[in-house]
């Protein structure tokens, strides 16, 4: 009696390895099913395969139940993708609005407006704005940033103001050479935007290229007359990134911003 006991005892405890050999083997499947989901970047499957594991496996919310941060940049709420599409409509937006507005001017042939990687480019020869070899906004400099200055307020990007010259020399007093120059333009507009229209001042930058950027060969005065230029761009948003300091989230149309940290 005791040695047939003692059989049955023994080949019971043979069979146990079989338990966990089955744990293991549903762990592992478990494992390359969660790794194959989020192979495939799928986020409907990925919070059904979640659903689905914490109630066949009673995890009670502790497996795949806290989203935590995305796996993808992008895919917590609303996806990267759907934030650039939103940019790209609102700058095609503006575009639009600032083609309409140089054409009621009647400065298509001084004033160019295209849509570039980098955003919207709104390009002005000199002679809209400036006297030759000046930087002192003309009156009629003044009048037409009124009617820029509401169409740029729409948007919360970055703006920059880009100054740039032929390459004919200049040597005086005021400007000792184009970079001066191209300077004194870019930062005239710039504070024409912020002190005069209430453009919130983090928002803008100045630049100035001198007569290293230009759009056509220095071969000619209509050449050279295009290449004196100054340029606002309204940057895609993408590139808010690499813009220092503290990033802005929201502006408003009186240019109260509200920022978070750049770090």
């Amino acid at each position: 009696m005791s040695r047939r006991k003692k059989q049955a005892e023994s080949a019971g405890n043979h069979e146990r390895w079989l338990i966990t050999y089955a744990d293991m083997i549903t762990l592992l499947l478990v494992l390359f099913i969660v790794l194959f989901t989020l192979s495939q970047i799928d986020v409907k499957k990925f919070q059904y395969l979640s659903a689905s594991l914490n109630k066949a496996m009673g995890a009670g919310g502790m497996l795949l139940d806290a989203p935590g941060p995305s796996v993808v940049q992008g895919l917590a709420g609303k996806t990267q993708q759907d934030h650039m599409v939103g940019d790209q409509a609102k700058l095609n937006e503006v575009r639009q609005q600032l083609e309409k507005m140089v054409q009621q001017a009647g400065l298509s042939a001084k004033i160019h407006v295209s849509q570039e990687e980098r955003g919207v480019v709104l390009s002005f020869q000199e002679q809209v704005l400036f006297r030759l070899g000046e930087a002192e906004l003309t009156p009629a400099a003044r009048a037409l940033l009124k009617q820029v200055a509401p169409i740029l307020q729409q948007t919360p990007n970055y703006l920059r103001v880009e100054g740039h010259t032929d390459n004919l020399p200049i040597h005086t007093a005021r400007f000792p050479s184009n970079w001066e120059l191209s300077a004194a333009r870019a930062t005239n507009v710039l504070r024409e935007l912020s002190e005069v229209y209430g453009i919130n001042p983090q928002r803008l930058s100045a630049l100035a290229f001198g007569e290293y950027r230009p759009v056509l060969p220095n071969t000619s005065e209509a050449n050279r007359q295009q290449n004196r230029r100054v340029d606002i761009v309204i940057l895609s948003s993408k590139f808010s990134e690499t813009e220092p300091g503290y990033k802005l989230k929201n502006v408003s149309s009186n240019g109260e911003a509200k920022s978070s940290s750049g770090r």
